[in-house]
């Protein structure tokens, strides 16, 4: 099996991070990897805003809890309201993904880059989770604003990033692999 289909069947999202910073060169490398996903009409849409101060991550995490604790989804109220759940999971360094908004697909778009940024972190000993809970967090504008995101561009998504701290393996949830149906 080629290093590329590896990465892609073993890659885990991590949610138990050392306190260590990642280094400067590896944050280049997973930002770099966004950089080059696809998009749509190459429009490349996105806009990555790198947090590592540790007061900015926990102020997203408590803005986020607070908008899901009366969320109509159960699972998201009650992890809102658990005191001790951190959205990112204690993660030393947070990449806020920024869509801008009149392209065709920045959504998707934003997505193909993060997909992109999870497999460098991988292959580079970097773990890594892609975080959707932020975006409670990232409503209000007035909120936002410290993140000095372009005008035009929305926030979507947070990555969490950090070194690993269990080195464990851990086994792939089992596949549904009854979706494909061939038309030749």
């Amino acid at each position: 099996m080629n290093d590329i289909i590896k990465n892609i069947k073993e890659r885990r999202s991590i949610r138990k991070f050392k306190e260590e910073q990642i280094k400067e060169e590896e944050i280049q490398t997973i930002i770099e990897a966004g950089i080059y996903a696809p998009s749509a009409h190459n429009q490349q849409p996105w806009h990555f805003t790198v947090i590592q101060n540790k007061n900015i991550i926990s102020e997203m995490n408590e803005e986020s809890k607070k908008a899901m604790k009366n969320h109509s989804d159960e699972w998201i109220a009650k992890l809102g309201n658990n005191e001790k759940f951190d959205i990112h999971y204690n993660a030393p360094t947070v990449i806020l993904v920024s869509g801008k908004k009149d392209c065709y697909s920045p959504i998707v778009d934003v997505s193909a880059a993060i997909q992109n940024m999870l497999l460098a972190a991988d292959s580079i000993g970097v773990g890594s989770c892609w975080v959707g809970l932020s975006k409670f967090g990232l409503i209000e504008e007035d909120k936002v604003k410290q993140f000095n995101i372009p005008d035009g561009y929305e926030p979507y998504y947070t990555v969490a990033l950090g070194y690993k701290a269990l080195d464990k393996k851990q086994n792939a949830p089992k596949r549904n692999e009854d979706v494909v149906n061939y038309i030749k």
